[in-house]
């Protein structure tokens, strides 16, 4: 079995993950929590895209920062769009927080295969925790980035601005267990995980 590289940390007052993902053409950034930046520098490691799983504010907070220092590509879902590039997006929601704006250069939608430097993944999108939430698939190494929809035990919360428990839990059942109970998960909070595990066990799925 093909065995990814992949790097974790762990930033910001929520204690979000990022991830950094090594593929054939170069390393790929998922999320950038508060710190996300610093770290990869200090890995002399330089990313050549930032793919957002959501826009969830502590999952986009070094995006600018990142954007700034490594002129990478960043990647989202349309509906992630405005709430890295608007300012105000957060607080017409009367969240008191504020993000550097940026734009995306390209947008990342539902796909049974998408090509990101040289490492297929399959993207799926599963809303509920937040509108326009993707997990990123690689089959081949059977791992998948998941942002904020499952975690170990738990799940992402529903009760945020666009959120639906009832669509994140089918989302999940649909969508994630189909691609197999060895699947490795990787979470924007906590440790990692596998389908198999929460499949079983996680209480809000049974």
């Amino acid at each position: 079995m093909a065995s990814a590289t992949y790097k974790t940390f762990c930033g910001g007052i929520f204690e979000t993950n990022c991830y950094l993902f090594e593929a054939p053409e170069g390393w790929i950034l998922f999320d950038a929590p508060e710190g996300a930046c610093e770290w990869v520098r200090s890995l002399n490691i330089h990313p050549k895209l930032l793919a957002l799983t959501h826009g969830h504010v502590d999952h986009v907070q070094d995006v600018a920062r990142v954007k700034r220092q490594f002129n990478c590509q960043i990647g989202c879902h349309p509906l992630t769009a405005p709430m890295i590039s608007d300012r105000d997006f957060f607080r017409n929601f009367g969240f008191a927080l504020e993000i550097e704006p940026v734009e995306p250069d390209f947008l990342i939608e539902e796909t049974p295969n998408r090509s990101f430097l040289g490492t297929d993944f399959q993207v799926l999108e599963v809303p509920g925790h937040c509108p326009g939430s993707l997990c990123f698939f690689s089959r081949k190494d059977r791992l998948l980035i998941g942002g904020d929809v499952l975690f170990a035990s738990s799940i992402g919360r529903g009760d945020l601005p666009g959120g639906d428990i009832d669509l994140l839990i089918n989302g999940i059942r649909e969508k994630l267990f189909p691609l197999g109970d060895d699947v490795t998960v990787l979470s924007g909070h906590g440790p990692p995980t596998t389908i198999g595990q929460e499949r079983l066990t996680n209480p809000f799925l049974q």
